[in-house]
């Protein structure tokens, strides 16, 4: 489809008649932006050749662009939002991170309001609204970031919100988005049911719908983070970025591409839920049967079809990490960046620590979406992460069922350093002889390499070790 785009310029407020984008968006032939220079406020309308827009005021200078594709995304709409959030949304910080590597940086979008960056696209979406859709509300569905994003948006500006959130997605998110004023609706499943769900609300009541990746002005708002990397960072090289529906990377990568197209952009999935990585690889978006990852922020079955494009036109590779990567990744952002990120936002640090990245020769930026995640489930996290990086290991080993062998198996692992934090001893194991017994042990342990040594020290000492 070709779009046209219209760019026209007032010097005083105007009327136009609007007619709803998404009843013609399978049908319109032209789409018309107006920027009025007094605010710089962008509306979208559109005509299907049965009538024009009233401008009751003269108009000057009149800019028409012939763009390609179904994207209209572009930079003018992301410096606008960029405009546009001064005062609502922080510049989050941007800082070395010199024991993931001498060239790597990471930007802190976990210490933006909300915690996490959603809120960017979520209020310059609702800021959009005519009076008729700010009056019968707005609905959107979210694993929990985008929820809060147009929750704390929506009560900022007076208007009624609801949001469908899957029913697994953390209890402090959904707390969270109760508490910036929405109305939640649980839906069992994951994001993609609780899309249905707002679909069929949004059919009901008439609210308007805000998706929280497929959207042009969602993806502006996202894009403002590329902005101010290239402010904060004019010589980076390359940005590594999570997917998840594709909203954040596709307006990332649009505003960077467009200043500094050099600039390399890579993507990150978790591998459970690598829906975007697989649909690049088969040239469509492909929706999977499921998905199964601690990263709940960017667990999607399907990407959007502009996402797919953006992806498609700006984003130069796309890597995917397994759960224990970016457990490990969360444990080192805490230790060595003193910062908590939830799964989501670890995955660029993930890439980059695993080696998926090569950011050997490169100022790499891994861009940290968010930090919303539930205190049980960061401990459960840091356990993994604990035992990806060899810092606690467990051994099970079979001993003689008399006086004396416990503490001798005992002795042989804290002369090796290691420190016991659990013991279990059990005679009636399915793996122990009649005249035998199994002592299972968590240790708290240096390195992959002590938990090497341990395993050798124990074989070398006569114990059958039967899993680690």
């Amino acid at each position: 489809m070709e779009v046209l785009r219209i760019e026209i310029f007032f010097q005083q407020p105007y009327n136009y008649v609007k007619d709803k984008r998404a009843q013609l968006c399978a049908r319109i032939k032209h789409t018309f932006y107006f920027r009025r220079t007094a605010d710089r406020t962008r509306h979208a309308d559109a005509q299907n050749g049965r009538g024009a827009p009233v401008f009751p005021m003269p108009v000057i200078g009149p800019k028409i662009i012939v763009q390609e594709g179904n994207i209209m995304l572009t930079l003018e709409m992301i410096q606008d939002a960029q405009a546009a959030l001064r005062g609502v949304a922080r510049v989050t910080p941007l800082n070395p991170a010199k024991k993931l590597g001498k060239n790597v940086y990471i930007k802190s979008e976990n210490l933006q309001l909300t915690g996490a960056f959603k809120l960017r696209g979520a209020y310059n979406k609702i800021r959009s609204l005519t009076p008729e859709e700010r009056e019968r509300g707005v609905i959107a569905c979210s694993a929990g970031n985008h929820a809060q994003g147009i929750a704390l948006s929506a009560t900022k500006l007076g208007i009624k919100s609801i949001i469908c959130m899957p029913a697994g997605a953390p209890i402090s998110k959904v707390e969270a988005t109760r508490n910036y004023g929405a109305e939640v609706v649980l839906v069992p499943g994951v994001y993609d049911d609780a899309a249905a769900e707002a679909a069929r609300l949004t059919e009901e009541k008439g609210y308007t719908f805000a998706h929280p990746f497929n959207d042009e002005l969602v993806m502006a708002g996202q894009g403002t983070i590329g902005l101010e990397i290239l402010e904060q960072l004019p010589e980076v090289e390359q940005v590594v970025i999570p997917i998840g529906g594709g909203g954040l990377i596709g307006g990332v990568a649009c505003a960077i591409k467009s200043l500094k197209p050099d600039c390399r952009v890579v993507g990150v999935q978790a591998s459970g839920a690598a829906s975007m990585y697989i649909s690049q690889k088969q040239g469509h978006p492909v929706e999977l049967s499921g998905v199964s990852t601690i990263a709940d922020g960017i667990a999607v079955k399907k990407p959007g079809n502009l996402t797919f494009e953006l992806c498609a036109k700006y984003v130069d590779e796309i890597v995917t990490v397994k759960d224990d990567e970016i457990a490990t990744a969360i444990l080192a952002l805490m230790e060595d960046q003193k910062t908590v990120a939830e799964g989501a936002g670890a995955t660029p640090v993930a890439a980059v620590m695993f080696g998926k990245v090569d950011v050997t020769d490169k100022k790499t930026v891994c861009l940290v979406s968010g930090g919303n995640v539930d205190v049980t489930t960061l401990s459960r996290i840091i356990t993994k992460g604990l035992s990806k990086s060899g810092r606690i290991a467990e051994f099970s080993a079979k001993i003689a069922d008399k006086p004396g062998s416990l503490l001798g198996l005992l002795q042989i692992v804290a002369n090796t350093g290691a420190n016991i934090l659990s013991v279990n001893h059990a005679r009636e194991d399915k793996h122990s002889d009649v005249g035998a017994c199994i002592v299972s042990m968590v240790l708290e342990t240096r390195n992959p390499q002590h938990v090497d040594d341990i395993e050798r020290e124990l074989s070398s000492n006569g114990y059958e070790l039967l899993f680690k």
